[in-house]
């Protein structure tokens, strides 16, 4: 079970049974506002609603890699882009879609909505 913390701490328990161990992951000093896995669970996204979006590998038990950082406040959520695991695609409140690389975080497309975005 992976969650995370108000102070931007990913966190993830092994609940085996009536036994639980506690690992702290990652500490990106942001609040996370979501997560996302790859549909085969490899990378795990955490977004943050200022705009920031890391990738945390959980076979590897590294740090979260920071792949993009809109600088927006007005950033909303993002998500991986399938087939595969090279892609997400982020939304702000104001409508704006964005396509970014996973592997540099290089910007590939975007596009208004022109319409305000809910979740």
């Amino acid at each position: 079970l992976y969650f995370s913390a108000q102070e931007g701490i990913l966190i993830f328990y092994h609940i085996k049974e009536l036994q639980y161990e506690m690992k702290i992951c990652a500490d990106i000093s942001q609040p996370i506002s979501s997560l996302v896995f790859t549909p085969d669970y490899t990378s795990l996204l955490l977004v943050t609603d200022q705009g920031t979006v890391y990738n945390y590998k959980p076979a590897r038990s590294g740090e979260a890699v920071k792949l993009l950082d809109t600088s927006s406040s007005c950033f909303l959520a993002a998500d991986f882009l399938t087939p595969g695991n090279n892609y997400c695609v982020s939304v702000t409140i104001s409508g704006e879609v964005q396509v970014w690389a996973l592997e540099d975080g290089t910007l590939l497309s975007k596009i208004n909505l022109g319409i305000e975005v809910h979740v």
